[in-house]
């Protein structure tokens, strides 16, 4: 059995007109493969729904939240399935609990641990379409979890690999990945294709066409992903598991975040063990943290600097005011006025110069640099939010991506 995952973002189904057409798109995918439909809630559903909650105040039962916001997924799920009836394709909605997607009991964050492809398999053989809520699962206790913002993405990817589906395609509101946020550079290029290891780089560095973990699930189980529109005809871009073919491109895209806070432990004495000691109560809450720069020690003192996403602010305040142990330092400095530019290219591997190539088109643009990361296929620097848009434009320029 043949099937194809396809996955409608919230503007894709943010009306019964646009419930309509993806019905026909699905209807047009059934004569490739057997359709597995996940959906997102309606688009602004979930914000209201947030909003709902929080007018009771900013910190709601964690539990009782994910159980009210899971709900707009439902409502999606059981729309398309009815659209899809009125067209004579018969359907049936299936919330991720009712498919055993199991996840970790980290509310608002949790994971699939694992999945029943079987009630999938079955749904087909019984002659429906199977419409899966996604952003969501279930604990082992039976508490409903969700995934975070892009968890459909997830929900997707997870179920294109366990049942080997031969590609996974992700309906949105643009027509592919482009060679940066067009919003900021209208001349920006949308890619045919781009390899998984490039895509992971441009997720985790804040392109938010598909959320990071849906592409970590890509690489891990080897699913063909597709990103394209619901909105337009197109090919879409396909996101690859190999490389082959695009060395030619030493940078493939540029990504940016304003979403970052900056955390500077200043004068911090300098004794073996101090990175461990700042960090891992900061890993044990689970928050992530990104760029990371310790400076060279001056009188036995060193400043200690990293980045996390701005949602996580207070509580990394709290954890480094309350948890830190061992740790002596003169001062704390938080700046939320930073903004994040990544490059990210596998060409990066076979050609010297780019760093220094960045560098100065910043330095001639006048943009200070503030932190600087690199891995084998990116490098990541922090800036002044106010540049950010024009470091975008200048380092887009500078490689010749438009062109």
């Amino acid at each position: 059995m043949e099937t194809i995952v396809l996955k409608f973002g919230g503007t894709s189904v943010g009306s019964t007109d646009r419930i309509s057409a993806v019905a026909k798109l699905i209807q047009q995918a059934s004569k490739e493969a057997f359709p597995v439909v996940v959906v997102s809630a309606m688009a602004g559903e979930t914000n209201r729904l947030i909003e709902l909650a929080e007018s009771f105040g900013s910190e709601p039962n964690k539990r009782e939240f994910d159980a009210l916001i899971s709900t707009g997924e439902k409502v999606s799920a059981s729309l398309v399935a009815i659209a899809l009836n009125q067209l004579g394709l018969k359907a049936k909605s299936l919330t991720a609990a009712q498919i055993g997607m199991k996840t970790t009991a980290q509310f608002s964050k949790a994971k699939i641990l694992e999945m029943d492809n079987e009630i999938i398999f079955k749904t087909i053989a019984d002659g429906y379409i199977p419409v899966v809520t996604g952003f969501q699962g279930i604990t082992a206790t039976g508490d409903i979890t969700t995934m975070g913002r892009g968890g459909s993405d997830t929900t997707a990817v997870a179920i294109a690999a366990s049942i080997k589906s031969k590609r996974c395609d992700i309906y949105t509101d643009v027509d592919g990945i482009y060679t940066t946020d067009p919003r900021i550079v209208p001349d920006a290029k949308k890619l045919d294709a781009i390899c998984i290891e490039e895509m992971l780089e441009l997720s985790g560095q804040g392109a938010k066409v598909i959320q990071i973990r849906a592409v970590e699930f890509a690489n891990k189980y080897k699913v063909l992903v597709r990103i394209l529109s619901s909105f337009e005809p197109g090919s879409g871009t396909l996101i690859l598991q190999e490389e082959n073919g695009m060395e030619d491109a030493v940078i493939r895209g540029i990504a940016s975040q304003t979403d970052q806070t900056k955390f500077t432990l200043h004068g911090v004495v300098d004794t073996p063990g101090i990175a461990s000691g700042i960090l891992s109560p900061v890993s044990d809450a689970g928050i992530e943290v990104d760029v990371i720069v310790q400076n060279v020690s001056v009188s036995n003192k060193t400043d200690f600097t990293f980045t996390v996403a701005t949602t996580d602010r207070s509580e990394v305040e709290t954890v480094l005011k309350e948890k830190m142990v061992g740790i002596s330092y003169d001062e704390l400095i938080i700046d939320e006025e930073i903004g994040k530019v990544s490059l990210v290219g596998v060409g990066m591997r076979s050609h010297a110069g780019i760093a220094s190539t960045a560098f100065k088109a910043l330095a001639d643009a006048g943009i200070n640099i503030q932190m600087i990361s690199t891995s084998e296929i990116k490098i990541t620097i922090v800036i002044a939010q106010t540049q950010l848009e024009k470091a975008v434009r200048i380092l887009h320029k500078a490689f010749n991506l438009g062109d």
